[in-house]
């Protein structure tokens, strides 16, 4: 068992707590092997992604989704078995699961569609007008050495 403390980054940064916990976070959920249920993670664009979890014998009622502020959590609550039913071999897993992704700033989720046993849930990327790139108009002193200010340039 590896592991590696975080604590002195701490110590020595300012404003990249949500990193540090991400990366304590993925080491802590590798450690743990939790690997139920599988998933993918696609990139569809620049600005479109796709997870997909294998959540075969779920029903779309077994399954919540919330979508936080940087976060989608995914659990599902399996039916109780039918106790007539006599298992020789029991493969397909019916457990409860809950899986969380965080997601980026600006990432919200879109949609979610279970089909042939994959539950698809759809990710896009809406950054705010002001926070994309804009072209900064370029003023010239006038006959006085004056700048004129911005304001006056809108």
């Amino acid at each position: 068992m590896r592991t590696l403390n975080l604590n002195p980054l701490f110590r020595q940064t300012v404003g990249f707590d949500r990193l540090i916990h991400l990366m304590d976070a993925a080491q802590r959920a590798e450690d743990a092997g939790s690997s139920y249920p599988p998933y993918n993670i696609e990139k569809l664009a620049d600005d479109r992604y796709r997870i997909s979890m294998a959540v075969a014998g779920f029903a779309p009622s077994d399954i919540t989704i919330v979508a936080k502020p940087n976060q989608v959590t995914v659990s599902g609550q399996a039916k109780a078995d039918d106790e007539k039913a006599q298992f020789l071999h029991r493969g397909i897993a019916g457990r409860a699961f809950e899986r969380k992704f965080d997601l980026a700033d600006h990432i919200r989720v879109d949609t979610a569609a279970l089909e042939n046993g994959l539950l698809h849930i759809e990710l896009v990327r809406e950054v705010p007008e002001a926070m994309k790139p804009r072209t900064i108009a370029i003023t010239t002193a006038n006959r006085n050495g004056a700048v004129p200010s911005l304001a006056a340039a809108e």
